[in-house]
């Protein structure tokens, strides 16, 4: 059988669980779907010496000439299997790879086995019904962070579920009658989960480092607790009102610019309630919502008493402990919007969609230091205009220059903020771009546009990432990059795609970083795995090395704390370092989060009590550009 022949059947298929890239069948409805592939699949099984009860599965590609062969041992009797093992084969190149999922504690699972089997399989009704249960449930509302196990289990404890031993779901409820976890609902006391501050909480903190607390933009907390970010704002004249159901029930849910419900959700046993509280606070805002919740991994969760899809404290206040990926699907579903994560457990949802190209856009635009990388090339004859100029006007001509570089264009008269008066000297905007750029020469500006062009580059690429819109509403200073630098959108759009699809590439990354560590010797590069680099050097990095560090980011949120990055090369993975103290001759790692890009997870490793922090040594490797 040839390539095209095989194409050609398994676009012919009726039967089987039809994806995108590949149909799946039963061992058993093989020959009832297509006696030719039953034929290819029965040989090539025989050819790797897996017997008949070493697979069960058979996977068809249908881009490309290949064939896997899976395992799921669990296929007749639990309602979503694991996968054990899996046997690619190129027929085209006649090599197998085998991946074994056995002692992996996050394994691939399967959903929907009705559509593996015939139509008279005698199984697919009791397969249709599971099927039927998850959908009742919400599980199959967004199937993209479902096909793996941890996410699967986590989803199923926020819809108030759980599995039991043959995987069949059933509402969870409290425990018998005697433990903490089996508290009447008014017994929790919600108000004991409010804390004394003695600085900005963490979402809040968010907000004043993106310039939000300019005295423009009204805000309302909802959910104040105790009302110390309300006082600390209202200190430095920020029009801030705040309410709370336990300790400022008096207070106004005045429609605000930013509405902040900080670490409220968590502590909410109540599903419903959660939810219209989630949906109130959404709708006080104008322009954004930042949301924050505690988040922690499983080994957080087992000191406590279930209870609910949370547990219950020693004070018998509840909490609900999200990982970083379910919180985020857990928004996009309650409000059908797409959350932008600012830190561990805390996202923002836009409702001004211009403002929230501008957050994402200034998230990439890099800001410089030009003037130390300035310096006259050459004394090229002055021109007219610059004659006496600009040592006349210095810091008006010096402003203009490092606002030039910043954009890597000229600046138009909105952009630059003395414009009237540098019309007034030099009669133009362009006047005094030519006239600068022949003191100073065409390397740094040449540079400058490089260097804006891959900050554009890389926007567009993780808004590709994200699948967000284009919205018909750009800033206009978007509008005037994309002229200058591309020319129409469309094609600033396709060449940071390209650039986005390059970095799935593990050899595309690993080329990338070895470059740049050759160039500058920064970090610790560690051949055929990863390097590993100081933050402060990530934005000066190629845009795909940008992009793929990006991605992860997208999913963690902003990298404030964070001092060392370590890139993966074939793993997927990007891994984020902070440490104790980095000004100590050895600081100590206290903090690693590993973010999977290919599962769509973050986990956290906290070091300190249960693990020891490690030292970083040979912190020189990390210190030229600290």
């Amino acid at each position: 059988m040839d390539f095209p022949q095989f194409r050609k059947l398994v676009a012919e298929l009726r039967l089987g669980k039809h994806l995108r890239d590949a149909v799946y069948l039963h061992q058993s409805a093989l020959v009832a779907a297509s006696p030719e592939l039953a034929v290819l699949t029965e040989k090539t099984a025989t050819a790797l010496k897996l017997d008949w009860n070493a697979w069960n599965v058979a996977k068809f590609s249908r881009r490309d000439f290949k064939l896997t062969l899976l395992h799921y041992p669990g296929f007749d009797t639990y309602a979503y299997p694991a996968l054990a093992q899996s046997h690619t084969v190129s027929l085209e190149a006649l090599s197998v790879r085998t991946a074994d999922y056995r002692t992996s504690d996050n394994p691939p699972i399967l959903h929907r086995k009705e559509t593996f089997v015939a139509e008279d399989d005698p199984r697919r009704a009791l397969f249709a019904a599971i099927t039927q249960e998850g959908e009742a449930a919400g599980l199959y509302e967004n199937s993209r962070s479902i096909g793996f196990k941890k996410n699967w289990e986590r989803l199923i404890r926020t819809k108030g579920y759980f599995l039991d031993e043959s995987g069949r779901l059933h509402p969870q409820e409290a425990p018998e009658s005697g433990s903490p976890a089996a508290l009447p609902t008014n017994d929790i006391q919600r108000h004991k989960t409010a804390i004394d501050r003695n600085k900005l909480s963490a979402p809040m903190q968010v907000l004043a480092r993106h310039g939000y607390f300019d005295g423009i933009h009204s805000v309302l907390d909802y959910g104040c607790g105790k009302g110390d970010d309300v006082r600390e704002l209202e200190a430095h004249g920020v029009s801030v009102s705040g309410w709370d159901p336990a300790h400022r029930p008096d207070g106004e849910r005045t429609p605000s610019d930013l509405v902040n419900l900080g670490y409220v959700l968590n502590v909410i046993e109540d599903l419903g309630e959660r939810e219209d509280t989630l949906r109130q606070a959404y709708q006080c805002a104008n322009k954004l919502l930042i949301v924050s919740v505690m988040v922690a991994g499983e080994s957080t969760v087992r000191q406590f008493k279930p209870y609910k899809d949370g547990v219950i404290t020693s004070r018998n206040t509840f909490q609900r402990y999200y990982g970083q990926a379910e919180f985020k699907e857990y928004l996009k579903r309650t409000l059908a919007k797409n959350p932008i994560a600012v830190g561990p457990g805390v996202f923002i949802l836009f409702k001004d969609k211009l403002e929230e190209q501008r957050f994402l856009l200034e998230r990439q635009h890099v800001r410089r230091n030009w003037r130390q990388l300035t310096q006259r090339e050459v004394q090229a004859p002055a021109q007219p205009i610059a004659k006496g100029l600009l040592d006349k006007h210095k810091e008006l001509f010096d402003h203009f220059w490092e606002t030039t570089l910043d954009l890597g264009r000229l600046p138009a008269n909105s952009e630059f903020e003395h414009s009237e008066r540098l019309r007034r000297v030099a009669g133009s905007h362009k006047k005094a771009f030519e006239a600068l750029k022949e003191h100073y020469g065409d390397k740094t500006f040449a540079a400058a546009q490089t260097s804006r062009r891959n900050d554009l580059l890389v926007y567009f690429a993780l808004a590709q990432f994200e699948q967000r819109t284009a919205y018909r509403d750009m800033p206009e200073s978007l509008k005037r990059d994309i002229k200058a630098f591309f020319g129409k959108y469309p094609d600033a759009v396709e060449e940071a795609t390209t650039l986005l699809f390059s970095v799935g590439r593990p050899e595309v990354i690993e080329q990338k970083a070895e470059g740049a560590f050759v160039k500058d010797q920064i970090g610790e590069f560690n051949e055929g795995h990863s390097w590993i680099i100081p933050k402060s050097i990530l934005n000066d990095l190629p845009p795909e090395l940008r992009i793929y560090v990006g991605c992860a980011t997208q999913m963690y949120g902003d990298l404030e704390p964070i001092h060392l990055i370590k890139i993966h090369f074939t793993s997927g993975k990007v891994s984020l370092l902070r440490y104790d103290d980095f000004n100590k001759e050895t600081p100590l790692l206290v903090q690693r989060i590993k973010i999977k890009l290919r599962e769509l997870e973050v986990d956290f490793f906290e070091y300190g009590d249960e693990f020891s922090p490690l030292p970083l040594n040979q912190k020189q490797r990390y210190l030229n550009s600290f």
